[in-house]
């Protein structure tokens, strides 16, 4: 998973992340925008439920977060519908809105944020 930390012109971060993750890099742009009190309880609660069968979600406006002892979701809160919705024939893209990765990889991009964060 490779991602990238930009600041924009008003100075704030901006995350780019990989082809399959872009869910991840929405996540911190629309929910996170630089509140380290968010990433601090999403830490503490990922380090709660590794190595168990327990999970823990967080509803932002945007996004949902939601993660286990092995792997963490991020998914748009649009993608809450049914498939009677869609006209026949056509399917729902949601390349951008779905990812999926490993716990300790999803920390360790954490970190690298707050790091970023920081370093103004």
């Amino acid at each position: 998973m490779d991602y990238e930390f930009l600041r924009d012109v008003t100075g704030a971060v901006k995350v780019r992340m990989s082809m399959g993750h872009e869910a991840l890099g929405h996540w911190f742009n629309e929910e996170v925008k630089g509140s380290l009190s968010l990433l601090n309880t999403v830490e503490q609660a990922a380090r709660s439920v590794i190595g168990s069968e327990r999970h823990w979600q967080h509803t932002g406006h945007e996004y949902t977060l939601w993660l286990d002892g092995e792997e963490v979701m991020i998914r748009a809160n649009q993608l809450d519908f049914s498939g009677d919705e869609i006209e026949e024939g056509m399917c729902y893209y949601d390349e951008e809105s779905l990812s999926l990765c490993g716990v300790e990889d999803f920390l360790r991009v954490v970190n690298a944020y707050r790091t970023f964060v920081n370093e103004r």
